[in-house]
């Protein structure tokens, strides 16, 4: 059997029961140490990872900074050289450990590297479309941190939505892509984007208005890495008129989503959608008199008043 890396695997979870055997399976004999984030999970999700063999480290977020994967990263006694940030619903096949392996154990690897989260959606991985992505997942222990972007004490988000990891060194890059498939279902997928939408209209509101996004944050380069471009791209996105239908003309035409048949048109027309209600919610934190300091963007009173 294969040796444990020297790596410390930390899994974001909250009511994952149905995601964790598989991702737990995947990491299983791989890594010195296998840490779930779990936040009070209702579903039995921390005593299920313990059954498989993982350790469980229980997050009590108290709203702003530092979030679910910061305060592992600040709070846990991390002894590996490396760590590695996985979410519930990603599996980690065996040609991306082997690379890992490799890219670990040559001594002028880089502080950290880009890894691709490999979009499947509906029971079917997608090849087009453009909904993979590339972030740094995989970084040397003290060498990274995640951004300081929108300080979201009442929008119920515990965990690092969209920020992105800033590295101390030069960043590397691996070419097997995760496998990044929720088995939770559409409803939940819906659900999540709705939140994440609330969180990103404050993000470009903050953007607009100050035109930073926060305290600490990538910086927005078209030619640098994919983090950085990614983050250009969005700096110029959120001024464009008809954005939505740019999204959805991005990735079902340029991007040749269409190829992925029904499911790729539902994709796209779920990030247009999405699109939509951040431009909606962000209109709504422009009136200040229908916004009030105890609701969110997409919230409404229910106290009469």
């Amino acid at each position: 059997m294969t040796a444990a890396l020297s790596l410390t695997v930390l899994i974001a979870a909250k009511n994952e029961r149905v995601n964790l055997p598989k991702c737990l399976a995947a990491v299983a004999g791989r890594a010195e140490r296998v840490v779930v984030l779990d936040s009070h999970s209702t579903d039995g999700s921390a005593d299920l990872a313990r059954q498989l063999g993982a350790e469980v480290g229980q997050f009590d977020h108290r709203g702003g900074y530092p979030k679910k994967r910061q305060w592992a990263l600040d709070t846990l006694d991390i002894r590996t050289e490396w760590v590695f940030l996985l979410d519930a619903d990603e599996v980690v096949p065996p040609a991306l450990w082997d690379e890992i392996g490799r890219a670990i154990a040559e001594p002028t690897a880089p502080a950290a590297f880009l890894v691709t989260k490999g979009f499947h959606f509906l029971g079917q991985r997608f090849r087009y479309g453009g909904f993979s992505f590339a972030a740094v997942l995989l970084f040397r222990r003290g060498k990274a941190r995640f951004e300081r972007l929108v300080d979201d004490p009442a929008g119920g988000l515990d965990m690092e939505v969209h920020e992105r990891v800033i590295v101390d060194g030069p960043i590397g890059r691996l070419r097997t892509p995760l496998v990044h498939d929720d088995f939770k279902g559409l409803e939940a997928y819906l659900d999540r984007h709705n939140k994440y939408s609330s969180w990103e209209a404050r993000l470009r509101h903050r953007f607009l208005t100050t035109g930073e996004y926060g305290e600490q944050s990538v910086k927005p380069r078209l030619f640098g890495n994919a983090q950085e471009r990614r983050r250009w791209l969005k700096k110029v996105a959120v001024r464009m008129p008809f954005e939505p239908w740019l999204w959805f003309a991005y990735h079902y035409l340029f991007k040749l989503g269409v190829l992925e048949g029904r499911r790729g048109l539902i994709a796209c027309r779920i990030r247009a959608q999405y699109i939509s209600d951040v431009r909606a919610k962000v209109f709504e934190l422009t009136r200040p008199e229908r916004h009030t300091p105890d609701t969110q963007p997409g919230e409404r009173r229910t106290d009469g008043v």
